[in-house]
Formats: C-alpha cells, sequence, structure tokens
C-alpha cells in the first residue's frame, strides 16, 4: 500500500510528472497498464496566473477516469507559487505537487526548481504559501534531488528542506537520487534514498533515479525501504512497465515483452486519444515525439525510430504505424525497454 494524504493505492508505483510528455493521454495510458497516480507535467506558475490563455492551454480538462491526479508547479515566488496551486485545487487537481528538481540550466538560472534546494529560506517560504493556499483536504507533495551538489553544504540544506516540508504538514515527498549538477549522468544513489527513508521513520518518501525496468523497480523498494516509487523517463513509450511491475510486486511471473500487434493497439489508442484532445495535425507531432520512444520495444528499433523522426505529417504518421505494426505480419517477439546507462556500476551503487 501507498498512502498519499486521504488517497490510499493498491500499488506503490507512480507515473512522475514528466515535462512536454505526461499530458492526459499518457496518463490514461499508464493507469490503464496498473498506475494508481499520476502527475501532470510540471507548470511553471506565472503562466497559469497570469495567462487565462495559457491557463487553458497547459491545463486541459481532466476526465472522470483520471484520477487521483497531481498537479506539479515550478516557480521561485511564494506568493506567486501559492496562487497557482490555488488555482490547481480550483480545476479539479487532488494533489499539489511542489518542484524543487529540475536540473535544468535555464530553470536554475531563473532561480526555479533544483536551484531551490540552495536555498532554503526561499524554498521554506514557498512551502509554507502553498500548504496555506491549498484546502486542508488537498494534499501537497514536494519533488526534489538530493542536492545541488556533492557537498556537505548541499546535504545540510537538503535534510533542512526535508525536516521542514513533513513539519508543514506536506503528505509525501519524493527524492529523486542524483543531485542537480549531476542532472542525467551517472547513476542515482540509491543508498541515500534508503537514508532519507530511515531518517523520516513513518513519513513518506517516494525514491526516483534509473527506474527503467520492472526489475528496477522492485529492486529500489526492496533495498532502500522507500514507499513507493516514480517512474520517470522509464516509461515514455513504455507503458507496460507498470504492468510488470505489478506482475513482479505480486509474485507473479515477469509477463513477455509486448507484442508488435500489441504495441500497434496501444499507439493507435494513444494517437486517438491525443487527437481528441489537440485535434489530428497537432496530435501526429506530439505522437512522433512519442513514436521515437515507442521504437525502442519494438524488434527492429533503429529502422522504426527512424520512421519515427522522418514522419513530419499526419499521413506520413499513420503511413509508419501501417508499415512497422502490420498485425498481418509475423513479426519477432518485442523488446523489453532497457537503462540506457544500465552497467556493473548501478549493481554496485544499489548494493551501497
Amino acid at each position: 500500500m501507498l498512502k498519499i494524504g486521504p488517497f490510499e493505492f493498491d500499488f506503490p508505483v507512480v507515473q512522475a510528472a514528466l515535462s512536454g510528455y505526461s499530458d492526459g493521454p499518457m496518463r490514461l495510458l499508464a493507469r490503464r497498464m496498473g498506475a494508481p497516480y499520476t502527475l501532470h507535467e510540471v507548470v511553471l506558475d506565472k503562466c497559469i496566473v497570469m495567462s487565462p490563455r495559457a491557463r487553458r492551454k497547459l491545463l486541459l480538462p481532466l476526465v472522470s477516469e483520471d484520477h487521483p491526479v497531481g498537479g506539479q508547479l515550478m516557480g521561485a515566488e511564494p506568493q506567486q507559487f501559492a496562487a497557482a496551486a490555488a488555482i490547481l485545487a480550483e480545476e479539479g487537481y487532488d494533489v499539489v505537487d511542489i518542484n524543487f528538481g529540475c536540473p535544468v540550466r535555464k530553470v536554475l538560472g531563473r532561480c526555479r526548481g533544483g536551484y531551490l534546494l540552495s536555498d532554503p529560506a526561499t524554498a521554506l517560504e514557498i512551502i509554507r504559501a502553498v500548504r496555506g493556499a491549498v484546502p486542508p483536504q488537498i494534499p501537497v507533495t514536494l519533488k526534489m534531488r538530493r542536492g545541488l551538489d556533492d557537498g556537505p553544504e548541499s546535504a545540510r540544506n537538503f535534510f533542512t528542506i526535508l525536516d521542514a516540508a513533513f513539519a508543514q504538514g506536506l503528505a509525501a515527498v519524493t527524492v529523486h537520487g542524483r543531485t542537480v549538477m549531476q542532472q542525467y549522468r551517472g547513476v542515482a544513489d540509491w543508498p541515500f534514498l534508503a537514508r532519507v527513508k530511515r531518517h523520516v521513520g513513518d513519513r513518506v518518501i517516494l525514491g526516483s533515479g534509473d527506474l527503467f525496468t520492472a526489475q528496477h523497480i522492485v529492486r529500489m523498494l526492496e533495498t532502500t525501504g522507500v514507499d513507493g516509487v516514480t517512474v520517470a523517463r522509464g516509461c515514455i513509450g513504455n507503458p507496460w512497465i507498470f504492468r510488470d511491475a505489478r506482475a513482479l510486486l505480486a509474485g507473479a511471473p515477469l509477463p513477455a515483452p509486448p507484442s508488435v500487434r500489441e504495441q500497434g493497439e496501444v499507439l493507435r489508442e494513444h494517437y486517438r486519444l491525443e487527437a481528441a484532445v489537440h485535434g489530428e495535425d497537432w496530435a501526429a507531432r506530439r505522437m512522433r515525439m512519442f513514436g521515437i520512444k515507442y521504437a525502442e520495444v519494438h524488434p527492429q528499433p533503429k529502422d522504426v525510430r527512424s520512421a519515427f523522426v522522418n514522419s513530419w505529417s499526419k499521413d506520413a504518421w499513420l503511413a509508419v504505424l501501417d508499415q512497422w505494426y502490420d498485425p498481418t505480419r509475423a513479426w519477432p517477439p518485442g523488446r523489453r525497454k532497457t537503462d540506457p546507462g544500465e552497467s556493473a556500476e548501478r549493481e554496485i551503487v544499489a548494493a551501497g
């Protein structure tokens, strides 16, 4: 079980907020594959506070199947952050999530995201302001990395913010095992996640970092003791990771990789959902981006990726689908998505 405020989930694996990706259609597919809770991609606070037009574009209407859902915010000014949090609550988001983890350079340069791990005073003002702006029945959660860098001051700042977040009534904290300066290089420090969980006791900690397979998910849960995990890059174009993790955590065998027929069915449904939200032309442009990721589990990944890369129109994208996911052909078995940096180093770090 995973508990976030009033919400209890039978499966401790959720879909992370993924910038540019985790819109409603992606979230629905993750849910249908077993994710009990998902998060909307991160949005900038001032965009939804200062521009109703941008708000309508960024916060598309939620459908009944898409609950409970979290809305993730990023910003630098406490009161503006709080105003945006109140809007998320009004728009029907069940949880408000604060982003102190984004490592993108332009974000850091504007004192947002992971930068706030170096400024505990402002970080705590934001946490207090958001918790005060959101109705008490709506949980507030936090996403952070293990520090700005590997220095002792970063470690002190991390635990200062972590402890204050729970003292202010936050329901859960997600910790990514890399520093902000690491961005996505190297491996995530899973032993640090175990240290954090020991530190907070019965408070809810979700782990993040290097979760590209169902086996990774199980291993993180078993070796760190975290209450749950958030799957980020590992579920882009791979919603089957939730199905696979459910099976393993239930003691069942690992399901076979999705066949090309299954992959094609999911891609067509993904396109249909995107078209219903954005229109067919825009959906095809978005699905070019997704198709490149789905190609990783196709038995001919390089050819399929290249085909999607060159599909610049709706007709071209659908032609790729017809050619490479033709259900009448006798395709080889599908592949599993793997960790792009998987190595013995991961085993060493995970074992501490």
